[in-house]
């Protein structure tokens, strides 16, 4: 300041040069979005103009290709490849003149076009108040959603027309002047998505009534004239359509995300099923219409119109996969009180509308009601029951706040502490969490897969080769001794057994009851010991695609005996359920091994007693001893599994800091009233 001060300058020059450096990384942060955006919408075009012609945009081409159902003079429907409303299809006609593959071209960067237009009217729609930052980075965000989302991806893939009555729909609601030209742009929506019409019991009750009547008579307009120029096909929709035979693909279909399709793969049928359906439909339109009234009232228009279509989803005879859009909008809601939950709607919206649903739910044959219509389960979620806080509450702009240990100094100069790691005294949110380590074990199983090729004898030679190497270092260190452990366990039955068993169950058991265990009594020390896991499992996957390695039961002429799968017959082996979804190649390192050592170390660091200490120090060593006795692993995949797990207590202590010493937090600190509202937030809320 001295300096400053004999200089001349003013001392407010070191807030403005703050001020300026804050404007300069939020500037750098727009510009990565930015070009995360533009990465993301070169890479789906690529994939779609780099498809063979016939594998891409091949509703497209069933619609308006050479041999296309809009070239012949019958009925749309005498085929089951349009399933659009006859209004779609008189649109779409002209196309049939345009060049098969300058359509192509245009439709797919069109389509792209829509979908920037889609994230940009979204990031303005917004609630106010918006802060600058939010604004700036809400739009390239949006965008970047919608680009990794199945529906867009899907729409890009198929050349389908399901993105423009969303569009429509935004543009009426936040972008149009007047509420004629709203009413005539979300007609025109409902006149390509019938179900869109539940929009207009929205626009009457909040208040928008002119807005409502163009709707109804734009839509009315738009399905008259398509009546006058295709009586038949008209007839064919309207009645045989919504009478319950549909179009297209089997309504059970589990790419058809209704209530509808729902209760038909339950079991359901004929005067019952339909009974059930219209009074559910109705139940949750009515209810969906309600919520969307008091929140657009509340100042949430955006999510007010998430709701109405996430209803709209769930009452339409036939909602197919690139219908779903809806759902996503949905993530501008607000739930929760604390800070700790707030990311778990928007987390489950997204890990649901960008992943298939095997990835977010098990395959077990009981949760396959769920995994099977996880969509519809969102969309019904957001428009009936999950609670988003008004702006007059007091937790939506100040939930109750995270608390945090002391940050410790970085560890090194150049190796700064990450933010998002700093040390959390509270318990983390379970929902947040399971859905996290689900999604994240399911990554790991694909990348684990992939490694050779995605199938078991994929890249078998070059594990081969591999394994060879290993052993030559192990018999140059004299630590070659796998053929004389399998073979001596084998001669003990019990011993056998014991090995087997422990081989092919603690492997999950014992590291998520530590975590179960740290979750419940020592939240602190459960993020420390996550993070080490989360480093240590990333790391071996780097190794697992890198040198993909044989274990000894599956090297020739080793004479190893696999002693828990059994002989195998190479080229069409069989491990059991998993036969199809592991890679028999990743040995290096051993994560059998990582696991179990991190399951060690965690209990021996945090363990009260000594003999508690002593008993989480013999897994490991019973686990080394399985996974060589039974020839599933070399002994240097151990070590390599001990490198990954001392990598990531390294990079947790490097990025973190070290173990934070409060194990737990009284509950009436996660229950603390939040501090008033800001006067100008109280009259922007009241507003």
């Amino acid at each position: 300041m001295a300096n400053a001060e004999h200089s001349g300058r003013p001392a407010g020059a070191f807030g403005a040069t703050a001020v300026g450096a804050t404007r300069a990384r939020l500037h750098a942060a727009r510009l990565g979005l930015w070009a995360v955006a533009a990465v993301l919408a070169v890479r789906q075009v690529a994939v779609v103009l780099s498809t063979p012609r016939g594998e891409r945009l091949t509703d497209l081409e069933t619609w308006v290709g050479q041999n296309g159902v809009l070239h012949v003079k019958g009925s749309l429907y005498d085929s089951t490849r349009f399933t659009g409303t006859p209004f779609g299809g008189l649109v779409l006609k002209p196309l049939t003149r345009a060049a098969e593959q300058a359509l192509g071209w245009g439709w797919t960067f069109g389509s792209l076009l829509l979908v920037v237009a889609l994230g940009l009217v979204a990031a303005r729609a917004l609630p106010e108040p918006v802060t600058r930052r939010a604004s700036l980075l809400a739009a390239p965000v949006a965008i970047s959603l919608l680009m990794l989302s199945l529906p867009v991806r899907n729409a890009l893939w198929l050349g389908q027309t399901s993105i423009l009555p969303v569009l429509l729909v935004l543009c009426g609601c936040f972008v149009a002047r007047g509420e004629r030209t709203s009413g005539v742009l979300i007609g025109v929506a409902a006149a390509f998505q019938p179900t869109v019409l539940l929009f207009a019991p929205l626009l009457w009750f909040t208040d928008r009534r002119r807005a409502a009547l163009s709707t109804g008579l734009t839509f009315l307009a738009c399905t008259l004239l398509a009546w006058a120029a295709m009586p038949h096909d008209s007839y064919t929709y309207w009645v045989h359509h919504m009478a319950g035979t549909g179009l297209g693909g089997k309504a059970d279909d589990l790419a058809n995300q209704s209530l509808h399709g729902a209760l038909l793969r339950l079991g359901l049928s004929g005067p019952l099923e339909i009974g059930l359906f219209l009074a559910l439909g109705a139940a949750v339109a009515v209810l969906g219409v309600r919520r969307a009234v008091r929140y657009a009232r509340d100042g949430q228009l955006l999510l007010a119109v998430a709701i109405t279509g996430c209803a709209a989803i769930a009452v339409s005879p036939t909602t197919w996969q690139h219908q779903l859009l809806w759902v996503l909008l949905a993530v501008v809601g607000r739930v929760g009180r604390r800070a700790s939950d707030r990311l778990v709607w928007p987390v489950a919206v997204v890990l649901v509308m960008t992943l298939p649903a095997r990835m977010m739910l098990p395959n077990m044959a009981a949760l396959y009601p769920l995994r099977d219509n996880v969509v519809l389960l969102a969309a019904l979620a957001a428009a009936t029951v999950v609670p988003f806080l008004s702006r007059t509450s007091p937790y939506f702009y100040r939930p109750v706040p995270t608390e945090y240990a002391e940050q410790p100094p970085a560890r090194w100069r150049r190796v700064p502490l990450v933010p998002f790691l700093r040390r959390v005294l509270t318990r983390p949110n379970l929902l947040l969490e399971l859905l996290l380590i689900r999604v994240t074990y399911a990554a790991y199983q694909q990348v684990r897969l992939a490694a050779t090729g995605g199938t078991n004898s994929g890249g078998r030679a070059r594990a081969e080769a591999h394994g060879h190497q290993v052993l030559d270092i192990e018999r140059f260190l004299h630590i070659d001794v796998e053929h004389w452990a399998n073979h001596a366990v084998v001669k003990v039955d019990w011993l056998r057994n014991f090995f087997d068993f422990y081989y092919e169950s603690f492997h999950f058991v014992v590291p998520l009851s530590v975590l179960a265990l740290l979750y419940w009594r020592r939240p602190v020390d459960y993020r420390w010991a996550r993070s080490a896991l989360g480093f240590a499992t990333l790391l071996a996957l780097v190794g697992f695609w890198l040198y993909p390695l044989a274990p000894p039961r599956l090297m020739p002429h080793l004479g190893i005996i696999d002693t828990v799968h059994g002989v195998q017959d190479f080229s069409q082996p069989d491990y059991g359920t998993l036969t199809a979804l592991t890679n028999q190649y990743a040995a290096m390192p051993s994560l059998h091994f990582g696991w179990s050592l991190w399951c060690g170390l965690v209990i021996a660091i945090v363990a009260p007693k000594w003999w508690m200490k002593a008993l989480g120090l013999l897994h490991p060593l019973f686990t080394v001893s399985a996974i060589v006795a039974t020839g599933n692993h070399w002994v240097l995949d151990a070590v390599g599994g001990a490198v990954v797990v001392a990598a990531g207590f390294a990079l947790t202590y490097a990025l973190q800091g070290p173990r934070g010493r409060l194990t737990s937090t009284p509950a009436a600190r996660e229950e603390d009233a939040p501090r008033p509202l800001e006067p100008e937030r109280e009259r922007a809320a009241g507003a």
